[in-house]
């Protein structure tokens, strides 16, 4: 058995509320949140009710294909946001994890020259990770189960569509 890291939604509100504690004792506070689709979703909605910022944007960045198997470089999937819309805001880009760092790479690229700062907020982070989070909750090496991604995808039960 793989050794893995394991957070619980119980785990996860801890985390999320220590994240947003260190972004609001810092000297960042984001005009918007930008969540990276689809493992930054859940934690970005979360800290923007933490941080009590009703600006949250996603944008669709594919890169992991199955358990520790990727793509050769991060994919920005369609509909693709405006960067203009980030024009002079101060922006938290959120994600679940900087495992690479390749993601988060990519996205503060597109963020470059248009908005008036950019920090990233990540609930884990990995040591070979070539971005290092502004805002890190936990620090692992191992592969992180979430929560919203362990479970297999619902399916239509059999007996239902047979009704």
């Amino acid at each position: 058995m793989v050794d893995r890291e394991i957070l619980t939604y119980g785990l996860f509100g801890e985390g999320i509320r220590e994240l947003a504690q260190q972004v609001a004792d810092s000297d960042f506070t984001p005009d918007i949140l930008l969540g990276i689709a689809r493992g930054g979703l859940v934690p970005a909605g979360a800290l923007a009710y933490a941080l009590d910022c009703k600006n949250l944007f996603t944008i669709s960045v594919e890169f992991y294909t199955g358990v520790d198997a990727r793509l050769d470089v991060p994919v920005m999937l369609p509909p693709f946001l405006d960067a203009r819309d980030l024009d002079a805001a101060k922006v938290l880009v959120v994600d679940d994890v900087a495992d690479t760092g390749k993601t988060l790479e990519l996205v503060h690229q597109f963020c470059a020259g248009h908005v008036a700062e950019v920090r990233t907020a990540v609930l884990y982070e990995k040591p070979r990770s070539i971005i290092k989070g502004d805002f890190t909750w936990r620090y692992t090496d191992r592969w992180i189960n979430f929560p919203w991604s362990t479970e297999p995808p619902v399916t239509p039960r059999s007996d239902v569509r047979d009704a």
